[in-house]
């Protein structure tokens, strides 16, 4: 933890200059810096950057990682089949695999006007209280999400989500402007009625890289980070959430409001949730009390996914490599890194860790790694609520997410949305969002002249 505070004093106490008054002296970034995984970099700028093995992994491993890798790609299919390993899709669903939502391991889009099968985007949806573990209480109806697909033929499956967009303009101290878009939802049922009385959470796949790293981040580490930045009105908070396989209260890593405890549990919940597909933790079909007219359907077995098979796609999720950082040598990049420091962004984006034993891949341990993010909840202001409880998440909250990765989002996926909704259509967008506990940090962005603004963005790029 010392070091992670020295790194952010030390970017502190460096020349110190007003971001409108003049150049900013560019500082080293240090090849450690520039490995953003540790042991669990690679460099690859490829399109298939985000789909690297770990490096540290064995010869059986890496057989391992590319059968959980094939579970992860290919279509599942409904039962009965002959591809009794892939059988069991449904009775609702939203994709039919895994990179359905994640393509080449990297970021699902946002919901367009008029598009009927979206591309990696879902509706969470919970109505008031909390269930038993004080999660979100399911609708009882449809459960924790819109499942808008259905195994059966002509089917209508659970409803649709509907977007339109509203447009808001951001002025920088310059006076220069900029438009972002506000998107609105409407959420319908099989009939066509609009679905009220509901608590909706928009929500696109995240990129999968560096899983295993966050996970292996020691709780005190987190605990440390919660009062670090008070001083800019940011308080961060753990999100204590409910384990299924232990029975216990963890802490929450993954997920757009830390709402999963594990990667195993992660994994599992995508299966069943978004494909239906039962595994060693969930093992009950995705349709609810409700929805009877799909309980004679045939399944794929019980679990659809078996022990071995899932156990594959968790170390493949578990072990997807990190990018390396590029164009560091640049002074623009220098500038906008020192700039990145100085105005607050560190207060959520913490630069560094090192890893903690990690019982499943003990290499992911003792790892010095660089992923930008504390793993906690801020109030990220109400341009960005949901009014959507999730534990100890409020409807303001969510997850600082990683940033490692940013700047080959466009490669990999063919597109630069971002935030939980994609509503963001690049990363400067992104930051314009930023409220709540944010707000005096963007502010201190605002105020930076335009020069300072591209350099900032071009550190982004680097990650």
């Amino acid at each position: 933890m010392k070091k992670i505070v020295g790194l952010c004093l030390l970017s502190a106490n460096l020349l110190l200059l007003s971001c409108n008054k003049g150049a900013v002296e560019p500082f080293s970034i240090s090849a450690e810096e520039i490995k953003s995984g540790g042991g669990n970099t690679v460099f690859n700028t490829s399109q298939n950057a985000f789909a690297q093995p770990n490096p540290d992994l064995s010869g059986d491993e890496e057989l391992l990682f590319f059968v959980g890798n094939s579970f992860f790609n290919q279509n599942w299919v409904s039962s009965p089949a002959s591809t009794k390993a892939r059988d069991g899709l449904g009775p609702l669903f939203n994709a039919r695999s895994c990179s359905g939502c994640h393509f080449k391991d990297g970021r699902g889009e946002p919901l367009q006007v008029n598009q009927a099968n979206s591309k990696g985007f879902l509706m969470r949806m919970s109505i008031n209280g909390t269930d038993a573990h004080g999660g979100p209480n399911p609708h009882p109806i449809y459960g924790d999400q819109l499942n808008e697909n259905s195994v059966v033929l002509n089917d209508p499956a659970e409803g649709r989500v509907e977007v339109v967009w509203e447009y808001i303009t951001k002025t920088y101290a310059d006076g220069t402007t900029k438009e972002l878009r506000k998107p609105i939802y409407t959420v319908y049922d099989a009939s066509g009625n609009e679905i009220t009385n509901t608590n909706f959470s928009p929500r696109v796949g995240q990129q999968v890289i560096g899983l295993g790293l966050l996970e292996a981040i020691a709780e005190s580490d987190l605990h440390a980070l919660t009062t670090a930045y008070e001083d800019l009105g940011i308080s961060g908070k753990i999100n204590y959430v409910y384990n299924h396989e232990t029975g216990t209260t963890e802490v929450g890593r993954f997920g757009w409001k830390a709402n999963q405890p594990s990667i195993r549990q992660q994994v599992a919940g995508a299966f069943v949730g978004d494909m239906g597909i039962t595994s060693p933790i969930f093992s009950q079909q995705n349709n609810t009390a409700g929805q009877t007219q799909y309980d004679t359907l045939a399944h794929g077995g019980n679990p659809e996914i078996e022990t071995d098979d899932f156990d594959k796609v968790v170390l493949y999720c578990s072990n997807l490599a990190v990018p390396a950082r590029r164009d560091t040598d640049t002074d623009e990049v220098k500038k906008g890194q020192q700039l990145f420091n100085e105005i607050g962004c560190v207060g959520c984006h913490n630069p560094k860790f090192t890893t903690t034993t990690h019982e499943d891949f003990p290499y992911l341990g003792n790892q010095t790694i660089y992923p930008y993010t504390d793993m906690l909840l801020h109030d990220m202001g109400e341009g960005l609520a949901d009014h959507r409880t999730d534990y100890l998440a409020n409807g303001t909250e969510w997850r600082t997410q990683p940033l490692w990765g940013l700047g080959l989002i466009e490669r990999v996926n063919g597109h630069s949305f971002l935030l939980h909704d994609g509503r963001a259509r690049n990363i400067e967008e992104a930051i314009l969002w930023h409220g709540g506990e944010a707000s005096i940090v963007l502010e201190k962005f605002m105020e930076l002249n335009a020069e300072d603004r591209a350099a900032v963005l071009a550190f982004l790029q680097s990650l």
